[in-house]
């Protein structure tokens, strides 16, 4: 069994406790919080089963790396995640929805871009290794619990995986600055992943030019871009709303 890792917060245990109160191994609780949130928590926790353990602020504060743990801090086994991406696309009923991240290493941003990910129902997060942040205490937390629920996969060479989903008739669809259409011009309904730069960078050029099409957010006043989990939300909510 592979060594426990820690998650922290309501959302993010909450969520673990739900779906999988099997793996938690032991939750730690600030007994300084006597409201009725923590109240209600703890009382399911006992009814799942799972350990309840009191610390104080400034050992919770420890295990969590840091504030934000709002008086919750739950170590637990990871989950078993699926192999590959291929085992994925070959489960997906119906056209995929895929979000490709490039150079996200904010820890906060990939948070919210699961978040919104999960909300609209995303197969899969697609990231490279070595310009990306990966899924930790951080980013569980500011997730709300979707870092348990949408797949994220860090590749080796982002590029290629761009073309190996091309070839599965994926159509790679690039947010930039520079579009010469916007992103409510597109198709979404078809199998695509959107493909979304980091913040003041964009897409790295290999990665823009590997893309099918490049597409742009109509920006009206006076900022010139969006925060990317943003971008993502308003992207892969304009594919729900084609999709339905």
């Amino acid at each position: 069994m592979s060594s426990p890792k820690v998650l922290f917060g309501f959302h993010a245990v909450g969520v673990r406790l739900k779906t999988a109160p099997q793996s938690m191994v032991e939750i730690y609780v600030d007994p300084a919080r006597r409201d009725a949130r923590m109240r209600q928590f703890v009382q399911r926790a006992g009814e799942a089963g799972v350990r309840v353990i009191e610390a104080d602020a400034q050992r919770l504060a420890k295990m969590a790396g840091g504030v934000g743990h709002q008086g919750v801090v739950a170590r637990v086994q990871a989950m078993p995640m699926v192999k590959s991406l291929d085992d994925l696309l070959d489960a997906v009923a119906g056209p995929p929805l895929l979000l490709v991240l490039d150079g996200v290493t904010d820890p906060h941003n990939l948070g919210a871009c699961l978040r919104v990910a999960d909300g609209a129902g995303v197969h899969a997060v697609i990231a490279p290794k070595d310009h990306a942040v990966g899924i930790n205490a951080t980013v569980a937390k500011v997730a709300s619990g979707a870092s348990e629920t949408v797949p994220y996969f860090m590749v080796t060479n982002l590029a290629r995986t761009l073309g190996e989903l091309k070839e599965r008739s994926i159509w790679c669809l690039g947010l930039s600055d520079d579009a010469g259409k916007t992103v409510y011009q597109a198709d979404l309904k078809a199998p695509v992943a959107l493909v979304m730069g980091a913040e003041g960078t964009g897409m790295r050029q290999l990665t823009r030019k590997t893309c099918d099409e490049l597409v742009g957010i109509p920006m009206k006043g006076a900022v010139e871009s969006l925060n990317v989990s943003v971008a993502s939300g308003i992207c892969l909510y304009e594919a729900v709303r084609q999709r339905t």
